[in-house]
């Protein structure tokens, strides 16, 4: 029989033990992880698309030929509108295409071209069949909201622009072009049906063949073979 001295070691090395054990078991249990700060932006890439989307069908209802030769001053001080830059940009891409020469002078032009802008926006509707989210209050707890439950389930965007140009002679004024409403549409549609979901949308970046992205491609590269340097002419 073990003395008392004896028992005392013997208890306090369980006690040892027990600890130890209990230490590895938690850094067993203990995981590490590593968290990655993402962010994002104020707009959508969905929204941008569909803004440009709906500008450049915009400007594919207009033909620019007849300032073909001319120089041409591009005013943007009655244009006021979302993306102002891109529609612009869109706007002097069309002139060029035409055979325009662009200067940034005012000076310098024989005919000045004013856009200006009646819509460059986003419609959305939403439709759904089923139960939606409903918050309950509950005693000592506070409010709880139940999930959505939707049998079948529809989320429409619809982008609309509309432009207007206004091309005069620069010294006497008189008119040499007025383009009318230029209307231009983009859309983006979700639709869900208990557990399937589809896309619909004819905003090119967002197909996912590489038919579909061309079907919807709303222009194609041009150049002039003229203005490019030997190594980049384009293949004969």
């Amino acid at each position: 029989m073990a003395s008392a001295n004896e028992q005392a070691i013997m208890w306090k090395h369980s006690k040892i033990n027990a600890t130890a054990g209990m230490f590895l078991i938690a850094a067993g249990l203990m995981t590490g992880c590593t968290t990655v700060k993402t962010t994002t932006t104020a707009r959508s890439a969905t929204e941008q698309l569909l803004l440009s989307t709906a500008t450049d069908h915009a400007m594919q209802t207009t033909g620019l030929a007849m300032l073909a030769g001319h120089t041409v001053f591009v005013d943007g001080t009655y244009f006021d509108s979302y993306d102002a830059k891109y529609v612009l940009g869109t706007i002097r891409d069309g002139l060029s295409r035409a055979g325009a020469r662009l200067t940034d002078k005012l000076t310098n032009s024989a005919v000045v071209l004013e856009p200006r802008s009646g819509a460059l926006a986003i419609d959305e509707s939403e439709t759904m069949f089923g139960i939606p989210a409903v918050t309950l209050p509950i005693p000592l707890s506070g409010p709880v909201q139940t999930p959505e439950i939707a049998f079948y389930k529809a989320t429409k965007q619809l982008a609309l622009a509309k432009f207007a140009l206004l091309a005069q002679n620069r010294e006497s004024a008189k008119l040499v072009y007025s383009s009318g409403p230029l209307a231009g549409k983009s859309y983006d549609h979700r639709f869900r049906v208990l557990f399937i979901s589809w896309h619909r949308t004819d905003i090119p970046e967002k197909q996912i063949t590489r038919e579909r992205t061309r079907k919807y491609q709303t222009w194609f590269p041009q150049s002039d073979p003229a203005n490019l340097t030997e190594t980049n002419k384009p293949a004969q």
